[in-house]
Formats: C-alpha cells, structure tokens, sequence
C-alpha cells in the first residue's frame, strides 16, 4: 500500500519527507501499534538508528506500566517467590 502525502501537507508541516516518515513511525511505535522493527523499517532507518532516535526523543524502547507489575507480582507469588 502506498500512501501519497501532498506537497502542501508536506510544506505546512515544515519536515522534510524523512523526518515525516519518522514523526510517523514514532508515533505508532511510541501508541503501542508498531513494534520498534516495524517502525525503523516505515522511518527509513536501521534498528540501531531508530533506537537511537528512540533515546533522542526520551521515548522508551520498552513499556512497563502498573499493571505488568502487579502481573508479575501475582506470578511471583503463585511460583511461590513472593
């Protein structure tokens, strides 16, 4: 699937077309709907360089919320390890 961006979007924008697919892939990385490969292959860059980006931007390669903890606390516990 392509998708065309206009010039006009483009300009108003004030990005050049790298740094729009880049915006983009970071914004679906960083919503949870791409995976970091899937986003450095949309952004045009390697793993590493997305990664990078990632740490530029003070995004987090790995989400850890509230309730993955209280997940793996329920697991420790019934491993018995809590």
């Amino acid at each position: 699937m392509s998708i065309v961006i206009s010039d006009e979007i483009l300009q108003a924008s004030r990005l050049t077309p790298d740094e729009f697919r880049q915006e983009i892939a970071l914004y679906l990385f960083e919503s949870g709907r791409l995976t970091v490969g899937y986003a450095a292959q949309l952004a045009n860059l390697s793993l590493h360089q997305f990664r990078q980006l990632l740490e530029q931007r003070q995004i987090p390669l790995y989400s850890y919320d509230v309730e993955d903890f209280e997940l793996d606390v329920r697991n420790l516990r019934e491993l018995g390890r809590l």
